[in-house]
């Protein structure tokens, strides 16, 4: 029997909720998940597998992603993660505003997830935060191709094995 704290139980049903509103059922595994029904679907990574910005070779500080639109200005394979691709991803109000690179990210997915997305250099995505994390979406319908769950709902997610 799997026991769950109060707040982990609060955690995990919201998550859940969320998935079934955009038609997702929860699948979780070590790293990153898929979710898939009715011919959309999206996948789910933590924040620490799937985020990286400038700062966190230097500082180890948190990751944050703010609200709104974001072009791809890179794709590459990650080499050191077999199956997963790599996004570089610019806010497109900098871009109109030249301000530079300095919220630039990294965005790391599963390369199934990428090629179900049909993202490419120059493609433009929409991030939302939401209470579990960060929801990726893209192309005209604005669907959701990629979550991002904080590391501490991703935890509780874990499948786990249980002795009797």
């Amino acid at each position: 029997m799997m026991h769950l704290t109060p707040g982990a139980v609060a955690r995990v049903s919201a998550l859940a909720l969320l998935l079934g509103t955009i038609g997702l059922p929860a699948v979780a595994s070590s790293s990153a998940s898929s979710a898939s029904s009715d011919g959309s679907s999206a996948s789910v990574g933590s924040s620490s597998t799937s985020l990286e910005t400038s700062s966190d070779s230097s500082s180890g500080g948190e990751k944050k992603v703010a609200d709104g639109d974001y072009r791809v200005i890179e794709v590459a394979e990650a080499p050191a993660r077999a199956g997963t691709v790599r996004l570089k991803l610019q806010p497109v109000a900098e871009e109109a505003a030249s301000i530079g690179k300095k919220n630039e990210f990294f965005l790391y997915m599963p390369q199934e997830a990428y090629d179900q997305s049909r993202l490419a250099q120059g493609s433009v995505v929409t991030a939302k935060a939401r209470a579990y994390g960060l929801e990726f979406a893209g192309g005209t319908a604005k669907k959701p191709f990629f979550l991002v769950v904080a590391d501490e709902w991703f935890r509780e997610l874990q499948t786990r094995v249980v002795k009797l």
